[in-house]
């Protein structure tokens, strides 16, 4: 007699039939290999893999890229329009910090220091080169846009508690 569950495998040389096949999946029951609960249990672990929503800790970070660019291309359209050594320097260093702290977030979502710090020491200086100008670009923009940022990490630390 044969356990429920088992396959047998009745070879000729037109087909090959499974006879008793009592669960969805296909695989033989040879000695060492896995019993009918732990075949189930498998599938129901892959159910729940297949159908969970994907990580935020591999998701791309658009937005926080898209500001280390702007800030990067900055510092180049200062030094191209005005010869600024400092503004090129400057631009490609907190843009480089920028990107490279998003990359870092997008790796682990608690990780936000180094964008924080970039976005915060911008949001300080260029809000000081504004106020002192009242001129929208380049200052404003940069001191805007940093603020948001700063703005939305810290609405990013609200909702998941930061833990060393």
């Amino acid at each position: 007699m044969q356990a429920p569950g088992r396959i047998n495998l009745e070879v000729s040389s037109i087909n090959l039939q499974a006879v008793d096949f009592q669960t969805r999946s296909c695989s033989l029951m040879t000695a060492g290999a896995l019993t009918d609960d732990e075949l189930l249990s498998e599938e129901a672990a892959l159910e729940r893999r297949l159908r969970s929503p994907p990580s935020r800790g591999m998701s791309v970070d658009w937005i926080g890229y898209g500001y280390a660019a702007l800030v990067a291309s900055g510092g180049v359209i200062g030094y191209a329009k005005a010869g600024s050594v400092p503004s090129l320097a400057a631009g490609l260093l907190f843009g480089g910090l920028a990107g490279l702290g998003t990359y870092q977030q997008s790796q682990d979502p608690k990780n936000i220091w180094l964008s924080l710090i970039a976005s915060g020491t911008l949001t300080g200086v260029m809000g000081m080169r504004f106020y002192n100008s009242r001129k929208f670009m380049p200052a404003g923009l940069i001191a805007g846009a940093s603020l948001l940022m700063v703005g939305r990490l810290a609405v990013q630390m609200m909702e998941k508690p930061l833990q060393p």
